[in-house]
C-alpha cells in the first residue's frame, strides 16, 4: 500500500470547506480572547509568496472603531444592492426570490455590521508582495495569493469555532476613509473585510457550488476533467 493511498484525509477540514457560508446575521455576543487568537493564529499560518507574509489585520472592537466602518459600509451597500438585483429582472419568480433572500442578509448585516463583536481588516504591503504578473497586459492578481490565503484560513477556523464570516471588500470604494479611522499607514492598502460573530440561527451549513467536472481541465484547457 502507498504512503498516498494509506493516508487518511481529515474529515473536519473536509466538513469545514464545504460548510463556510456567507454569514451575514450576528450575534452582538463577545467572542473569547483564546477562540479570537486561535482564529487569528489560523490566518498566520497561511502560504504566502516567498513567505514573506505581506499583509496585515486590524481586529476591530472598540464600539466607535466598528461604527465607523459601518458607516463607510452601509450606503457603498445599498448602491451596490440596487444594481445586483436588476441582473435579475425577468427570471423566474423563485429564481428572484432566491437573490432577494441573498440581498436581505445584505440589508441585515449593513444595517449591524457596527455590533459585530469583531470585524478584521485585512492589509497587505505590496512592496513585500511578489507580484510576478505586475508587467503583464491584463490586471495584477498574484499579489493576492499572499493575503487572501490568511483570508480563508481566519474563516475555516471561525467554522471550527462555531464562528460566522463574511468577505465584503465594498469598504475599498472608500478605502481612504478606513485607512484614516484604523490609522493604517501609507503603503499598506485594504484588501478585505471579514464581520465575525456567533451566527443568529443556523449560520455555516452545506453549500452550492459548481463540482471539478465543471471548474477542472485535464492537461489543457478546456479539456474534460474525468477524475
Amino acid at each position: 500500500m502507498s504512503a498516498a493511498s494509506a493516508h487518511t484525509p481529515s474529515a473536519d477540514l473536509y466538513e469545514a470547506m464545504s460548510t463556510l457560508r456567507a454569514v451575514r446575521r450576528l450575534r452582538t455576543d463577545p467572542i473569547p480572547s483564546d477562540v479570537l487568537e486561535r482564529v487569528l493564529q489560523a490566518a498566520c499560518w497561511a502560504p504566502t509568496g516567498g513567505n514573506q507574509q505581506p499583509w496585515r489585520v486590524v481586529v476591530a472592537t472598540d464600539p466607535a472603531i466598528k461604527q465607523g466602518l459601518a458607516d463607510i459600509y452601509a450606503p457603498e451597500w445599498a448602491k451596490f444592492a440596487s444594481g445586483f438585483l436588476k441582473r435579475f429582472e425577468g427570471l423566474p419568480a423563485d429564481e428572484v426570490a432566491k437573490w432577494e433572500r441573498v440581498v436581505a442578509a445584505g440589508d441585515y448585516l449593513a444595517d449591524h455590521l457596527g455590533d459585530a463583536p469583531a470585524i478584521l481588516v485585512f492589509c497587505a504591503n505590496p512592496e513585500k508582495m511578489a507580484i510576478t504578473d505586475a508587467n503583464l497586459d491584463r490586471v495584477s492578481m498574484v499579489g493576492g495569493g499572499s493575503v487572501y490565503t490568511a483570508v480563508q484560513n481566519s474563516m475555516l477556523a471561525c467554522v471550527a469555532e462555531g464562528l460566522g464570516s463574511t468577505l465584503t471588500t465594498l469598504h475599498c470604494l472608500r478605502e481612504h476613509e478606513v485607512k484614516s479611522l484604523l490609522g493604517v499607514p501609507d503603503g499598506w492598502a485594504t484588501v478585505a473585510m471579514v464581520p465575525i460573530g456567533y451566527p443568529v440561527g443556523r449560520g455555516n451549513g452545506p453549500i452550492t457550488r459548481q463540482p471539478p467536472a465543471e471548474m477542472a481541465y485535464r492537461d489543457t484547457f478546456g479539456e474534460a476533467w474525468t477524475g
